[in-house]
């Protein structure tokens, strides 16, 4: 198995430093990842860098908490795309859903899906504060809303697991017969969890252990 085609290789971090990017999107080429994410502000550094590659420049919205307005993620997302990103990982608002407010989440999902341009939309539902009830209800408006993958977590969580298998396979046992994928992300950091997300059903791995993963 190519890992490392499932691999967006991640810097989220508040105090990432230009020469960090570099770092990072220097490993990506060397190591043929899928793709990197990065914060909005490096986007455009990222796809310079990767402007002669086919690794993909990912980058997120609403993040980490989810609870900007849709009015706010929408222009993140189109100055995103404007910026070179190829997708967007944008963040669930799971207040909206633990308020069973599911229009609006659905509606917001389908306003930045659009403002994608074409390009692919994962929704992140941050799993660690949900439980199973609502991740599956997360994924099934997700399918509503026209999103292209659903993901796990931001990694943000204080105190938080991250990917977890069980989770997966339960957004992918959701979502499977509908086209969209998984992506796990937070705390993947070797080898064994990375095989275990792609078994319980993920088809791509935001991590920022890729290289000690494709090493092992």
């Amino acid at each position: 198995m190519e890992l490392n085609k499932y691999i967006e290789h991640t810097l989220l971090k508040q105090d990432a430093r230009k020469e960090e990017i570099i770092k990072l999107v220097e490993e990506a080429r060397k190591y043929n990842f899928l793709g990197v994410c990065v914060n909005p502000s490096y986007v455009s550094l990222a796809k310079q860098y990767l402007k002669d590659t086919d690794v993909k420049v990912v980058t997120v919205v609403g993040f980490p908490l989810g609870q900007t307005t849709c009015e706010n993620k929408v222009l993140e997302t189109i100055d995103a795309i404007k910026n070179g990103a190829d997708e967007i990982d944008m963040v669930l608002n799971s207040g909206k859903l633990k308020d069973n407010e599911f229009d609006y989440i659905v509606d917001e999902i389908s306003k930045v899906k659009a403002a994608c341009q074409g390009k692919n939309l994962k929704v992140i539902l941050e799993t660690d504060l949900l439980n199973k009830e609502e991740i599956k209800k997360a994924c099934e408006l997700c399918i509503k809303g026209g999103a292209d993958f659903v993901k796990t977590s931001t990694g943000f969580v204080k105190n938080g697991v991250g990917a977890k298998a069980e989770d997966v396979r339960l957004m992918y046992e959701t979502v499977k017969d509908s086209g969209l994928q998984v992506k796990a992300s937070g705390g993947i950091r070797d080898k064994k969890a990375a095989l275990d997300m792609v078994e319980a059903g993920a088809t791509r791995l935001g991590t920022s252990s890729g290289v000690k993963i494709v090493s092992e």
